[in-house]
């Protein structure tokens, strides 16, 4: 009886098993004809194998507006995150608050409201490192602002300043807000070499049933300085 095993590929050594006639031939009259020895075995009863689908591809169109939202998406991130660099973001400013004063001084960067006042009588503080001071405290409502200012400007140069030479640099009246009153600031210079010159200004600050000193201190004595010092002084409200 002829051997009905087929080998593939042609001319292989291998062989398949041995397979049913009559699904060869039911096959063979479903499929159509093919080359001798052109398909495998297998290939006579399910077909011959389909060619591989491509995946689907975008149109040219649609990925080169894809890449420009991508690429649009980019540069406006970028672009949002040099503004964040390139605007310096606005310092957040602390205040000094005295209740008992009832006045807000506000603070910039580096300044904080110490806790507790260094100067008995004083009812609230803050400084900017440990070179300038600033306090504030009640007073009653001095019959003559200029003599009164005076008076306590001598009080606080003894206690705070001890200068060797005390000089007067500036006397005058001042108007911040609602308040009128007078000024007087002195600066203090020392023998020795190790303490440098300090300022030292005093505000007394009145209106109808208010009266509020208010004395700044700086050491050394700069021309910058001040200026921050005053500043921050005359910024009461």
């Amino acid at each position: 009886m002829e051997d009905d095993r087929r080998v593939w590929p042609p001319g292989s050594h291998d062989s398949d098993p041995p397979w049913n006639p009559e699904l060869r031939r039911t096959a063979e009259r479903s499929l159509p004809a093919s080359p001798p020895d052109s398909l495998p075995p297998s290939a006579r009863l399910y077909g011959a194998p389909a060619a591989p689908r491509r995946p689907r591809r975008w149109p040219r169109r649609a990925g080169a507006l894809l890449a420009m939202i991508v690429a649009g998406g980019l540069v406006a991130g970028l672009a949002t995150v040099v503004l964040r660099l390139a605007v310096p973001q606005q310092a957040r400013t602390a205040m000094l608050i005295d209740a008992t004063a009832a006045v807000e001084i506000p603070l910039p960067e580096g300044w904080r409201q110490d806790p507790v006042p260094p100067v008995t009588g004083f009812t609230s503080a803050a400084r900017h490192g440990l070179d300038t001071l600033v306090m504030a405290r009640p007073s009653g409502a001095p019959s003559d602002a200029a003599k009164a200012t005076a008076q306590a400007a001598e009080l606080y140069s003894r206690l705070l300043l001890h200068g060797d030479r005390v000089s007067v640099v500036e006397d005058r009246p001042i108007t911040i807000g609602p308040y009128g009153g007078h000024t007087r600031s002195l600066r203090a210079e020392y023998k020795d070499v190790v303490n440098r010159p300090a300022y030292l200004r005093v505000m007394l600050l009145t209106k109808p049933g208010r009266t509020v000193v208010v004395v700044g201190l700086l050491q050394p004595d700069e021309t910058t300085s001040r200026q921050a010092l005053d500043a921050v002084m005359t910024s009461v409200r």
